[in-house]
C-alpha cells in the first residue's frame, strides 16, 4: 500500500475514475436537457396539427350547425405515444371532444390568449405520474375558447438515458481496465529506475562507488537523474581518493621532520652529542625542521581554508611593479649563488585593488618553483605586462619542462616529480589563491623548453608614473 508501484497506478486510476464520473455527470445533464428539448419540440409539433384540426371542427359546429364529430382519443394517443387533454368552454355538444379533461387552473390563459404556447409539468392522479406537457391555444375568430394539451411521462426521459447507459457501460469498463493497465505499466517504468537509484544510493552511502545505474534516455527526468547521480558518484569517488592521497601525503610530509626532530632530541637526551658543536648542530637541525613543520602546517591550513571558501582577503591598492620587484629581490641572492640569470622585466606598471600579501605569496611561490627546477647556470624571468582586459605576471624558467600527461596534475596538492623537493603545496595554493583573487593561473610547458606560468588578473588601469604605495608585507 505504501509502495509507489501501487500508489501511482491507484492515483492514476482514481484520476481517470473522477474524470469519468465528472464527464458522466455533465453528459447526463446535457443528455437530459437534450432529451427534454427534443420531447418538447415533438409535443409542440404534434399539438400544432391537432390544434388546427380541432379549431376547424369547432368552426363547423358553430357556423354550419353540424353535430360534434366523434374523435378517437385513445387511438390518437397510441399513435402519438402521448396523452391528449382538452380544457375550455364546451364548444363541442356534450363535451364530445374525445380527449381527457384537465383542471383549468393548470392553464395560463393569459399566455394562451396572447397566442403563445405553455410549457409546464403536472401530476395525473389516475396514474400517479408526472407529465411534461405543452398547452396549445384553440382559437376561433381571434378568441381563445380552449386549450389542447399534449403530454408525455417524464419517466420516458430516464428510460432513454438508461438505454444510453447500457450502451456505453461496456466502453466505460473497458476504458477503466485499459487505464489500470497503462497506469501499472507507467508505474513500473517510473519506479524501477528509482528503486535502482535507491539501491545505488545505499551502496554509495557505504562507500561503494562502483554501482550499477539504470539505463535511461537523457531527454527525460529519470535519465537526467541517473546521469546526475552517476556524475555525483564519480566526484565522490575522486574526492575520497584525493582525501586518501592527501592524508597519506600529509602523514609522510609530517613524519619526515618529526623523525629528524625526534632523532636529535633522543641524541641530546642520551648524551650522544657530547661536545658543544655537536649539540649546536642538533639544535640547528631541530630548529630548521620545526620551521619546516610550521610551514607545512600553515600551507595545509591555507589550502583547506581556500577549498572550503573560508579564506578572508583584504582590499588594498597594490602597485604591481613594486610587488614583482620585491619578489625578485627576495630570491636574487639565491639565484646569484647558483649562477642563474634572474631577470625582472616591467613592461607596463599597473595598480590593482586586491590582497597584496596573498598576491605576493602567489608570485613568490611561482618564483620558488622556477628556481627549484632550473639547473645551475640557467635562466629565470619574471615579467609584468598587460593584455586586453587583464594584467599578467609571467614566470619563465629554463628547467626540464612538464609533459602533457603531468600538466593537469601540477596544481594538485602534494604533486611531485622525480627529483622534486618541498611539500608540493606551493603551486596548489597559488592556483587556489589566484581564483580567490578573481584571476587565473595557467601553465604552458613543453619539454625540454622549460615552463611558463601565467597569472592573469582582471583589467586594471595602467599608470605612467610610479606612485607611492604602501609596501607589501612579507608572506
Amino acid at each position: 500500500m505504501r509502495s509507489l508501484r501501487f500508489r501511482l497506478p491507484a492515483l492514476f486510476l482514481l484520476a481517470v475514475m473522477v474524470a469519468g464520473l465528472v464527464t458522466a455527470v455533465v453528459a447526463t445533464r446535457l443528455f437530459q436537457d437534450y432529451t427534454k428539448d427534443r420531447t418538447l419540440n415533438e409535443l409542440r409539433r404534434q399539438g400544432a396539427g391537432l390544434t388546427q384540426l380541432y379549431s376547424e371542427q369547432a368552426r363547423q359546429i358553430i357556423e354550419q350547425g353540424q353535430s360534434a364529430p366523434s374523435f378517437a382519443g385513445p387511438r390518437l394517443e397510441r399513435a402519438m405515444g402521448a396523452r391528449l387533454y382538452y380544457v375550455g368552454v364546451p364548444i363541442f355538444p356534450g363535451q364530445l371532444s374525445g380527449l381527457r379533461s384537465m383542471d383549468a387552473e393548470l392553464i395560463d390563459w393569459e399566455l394562451l390568449e396572447s397566442g403563445k404556447k405553455q410549457t409546464f409539468e403536472f401530476s395525473d392522479g389516475d396514474v400517479e405520474r408526472t407529465f411534461l406537457a405543452v398547452g396549445h391555444p384553440l382559437r376561433l375568430d381571434g378568441e381563445t375558447f380552449g386549450a389542447l394539451v399534449v403530454a408525455k411521462p417524464k419517466a420516458q426521459l430516464s428510460v432513454s438515458f438508461l438505454g444510453l447507459l447500457k450502451r456505453i457501460s461496456p466502453a466505460l469498463l473497458g476504458g477503466l481496465l485499459a487505464a489500470g493497465i497503462l497506469g501499472w505499466w507507467l508505474s513500473l517504468r517510473v519506479t524501477m529506475p528509482v528503486l535502482k537509484l535507491s539501491r545505488a544510493a545505499k551502496q554509495v552511502a557505504g562507500r561503494n562507488y562502483d554501482v550499477e545505474l539504470p539505463a535511461g534516455h537523457s531527454d527525460n527526468e529519470i535519465g537526467e537523474l541517473a546521469a546526475s547521480f552517476g556524475s555525483m558518484t564519480r566526484r565522490l569517488a575522486a574526492s575520497e581518493q584525493r582525501e586518501r592521497n592527501f592524508l597519506m601525503s600529509v602523514s609522510h610530509e609530517l613524519r619526515t621532520p618529526l623523525t629528524a626532530i625526534r632523532g636529535h632530541v633522543d641524541a641530546l637526551q642520551e648524551g650522544l652529542a657530547e661536545d658543544a658543536q655537536a649539540r649546536s648542530v642538533s639544535l640547528g637541525v631541530i630548529g630548521t625542521e620545526a620551521e619546516r613543520l610550521a610551514r607545512l602546517v600553515g600551507d595545509v591550513l591555507d589550502l583547506a581554508k581556500l577549498e572550503a571558501d573560508r579564506f578572508s582577503l583584504r582590499n588594498d591598492e597594490v602597485e604591481l611593479s613594486l610587488l614583482v620587484e620585491q619578489a625578485h629581490a627576495a630570491f636574487a641572492e639565491q639565484a646569484r649563488g647558483r649562477e642563474i640569470l634572474f631577470d625582472c622585466i616591467i613592461e607596463h606598471d599597473a595598480v590593482v585593488t586586491t590582497d597584496g600579501d596573498r598576491l605576493l605569496q602567489i608570485v613568490t611561490n611561482l618564483v620558488a618553483n622556477a628556481l627549484q627546477w632550473t639547473p645551475d647556470g640557467g635562466t629565470v624571468c619574471v615579467r609584468l605586462s598587460r593584455e586586453p582586459g587583464a594584467v599578467t605576471v609571467c614566470v619563465e624558467d629554463s628547467g626540464p619542462g612538464i609533459s602533457a600527461e603531468l600538466r593537469s596534475d601540477v596544481f594538485r596538492p602534494f604533486f611531485s616529480m622525480t627529483g622534486a623537493g618541498g611539500t608540493g603545496l606551493g603551486l596548489a595554493i597559488a592556483h587556489e589563491l589566484a581564483q580567490a583573487l578573481g584571476g587565473t593561473l595557467s601553465l604552458v610547458s613543453e619539454p625540454p623548453g622549460g615552463s611558463h606560468f601565467v597569472l592573469r588578473l582582471p583589467h586594471a588601469d595602467v599608470v605612467r608614473q610610479r606612485r607611492a604605495v604602501a609596501p607589501v608585507g612579507a608572506v
